[in-house]
């Protein structure tokens, strides 16, 4: 009898050695789980994954997207926005590359901004596509919303933006830093980018000077336009308190006459050169302008307020940089 008791204890501290011994060695198969890290049902401990995340994009479409991986971006501007809350990209058009700096690796490219190629978009299998809800292109070439319908014909999520001020780039980072989690870039890339607008903004507000009369222009080398308030650089003037004579003399936006430029006889004459070959640009508006003995007696040339405004601050959208675009024009506005 007391043998059968032997062999009793013996058999059940047996399988409770085998147990333990099947608990450890699948711990150490699976090894610990660390924070932060995504679970295999894709949830995670300590950081969480963003959740899907719905919005309203500037077509006024409600747009729903989850944690996008393999992202497209159709203009430069918005693939640098993209990167700066925390996203990477596997393709963009080509300003994306040849006027910003992109982190991400290997990204692909899909043709020029004005005429994005949906099948190379296609192809990069993306699970969300950022595109410019712009009408029209290059020359009127027909916009990326025409991109729609095959876009979502593949099952592809498709968002469209419109940003020509600061404002519009502040809603699509808040937008994008939902999307991918991370406040703090909208904090760092955006919040904090604002105050020092804002700081700018008080300082030109408190400047003794009378509104400075502006004439601002873009040239290329087919000739020269005339922008009013509303562009990128036309509001960011406005709200520095400077008077821009195009919302004056409307006639200049259709028809750039040296005669009417000559007669409002701005104090500053800012040029922001456009195309790919400054030089090409500049020389236009020289043929065109200095030729004639009258624009040496403007007061914006005689008082060397004739100026070229760089091209990363306001042709190309600074994005991270805006309050970088607000200080160089009250630099030349009240210093």
């Amino acid at each position: 009898m007391r043998n059968s008791f032997k062999k009793i204890a013996l058999c059940a501290l047996t399988c409770l050695l085998g147990a333990a011994l099947a608990v450890t060695t699948a711990c150490s198969q699976t090894g610990p789980q660390e924070v932060g890290q995504p679970s295999r049902e894709g949830g995670a401990t300590g950081l969480d994954t963003p959740a899907s995340h719905t919005f309203t994009d500037d077509l006024g479409r409600e747009v729903t997207v989850g944690n996008p991986q393999r992202v497209v971006a159709c203009m430069g501007s918005f693939a640098n926005t993209w990167e700066l809350a925390g996203g990477t990209l596997v393709g963009a058009s080509d300003d994306a590359l040849s006027d910003y700096t992109l982190t991400s690796r290997d990204v692909a490219k899909i043709g020029d901004f004005s005429a994005p190629n949906l099948e190379q978009i296609i192809a990069l299998d993306p699970d969300f596509v950022i595109m410019t809800g712009a009408s029209t292109g290059r020359d009127g070439a027909a916009g990326q919303t025409a991109l729609k319908d095959g876009l979502e014909a593949s099952g592809i999520k498709v968002a469209y933006f419109t940003v020509t001020t600061f404002e519009d780039y502040l809603r699509m980072l808040r937008i994008c830093c939902d999307i991918t989690g991370r406040d703090d870039l909208y904090q760092k890339n955006g919040a904090e980018v604002k105050q020092r607008i804002d700081e700018v903004k008080a300082k030109a507000a408190l400047a003794s000077k009378a509104a400075p009369k502006v004439l601002l222009m873009t040239t290329y080398s087919g000739g020269t336009r005339v922008q009013n308030s509303s562009t990128m650089t036309g509001t960011m003037l406005a709200e520095l308190g400077a008077t821009n004579l195009a919302d004056q003399q409307a006639s200049l936006l259709k028809d750039f006459s040296l005669e009417a430029v000559i007669d409002l006889d701005p104090e500053f004459i800012l040029v922001v050169p456009m195309g790919n070959d400054d030089e090409a640009a500049l020389k236009n508006l020289k043929s065109a302008t200095e030729a004639n003995p009258a624009w040496a007696g403007l007061d914006a040339v005689k008082q060397g307020n004739y100026l070229t405004l760089d091209k990363g601050l306001f042709l190309y959208k600074p994005n991270a940089q805006w309050d970088k675009s607000y200080q160089a024009l009250y630099d030349i506005l009240y210093s």
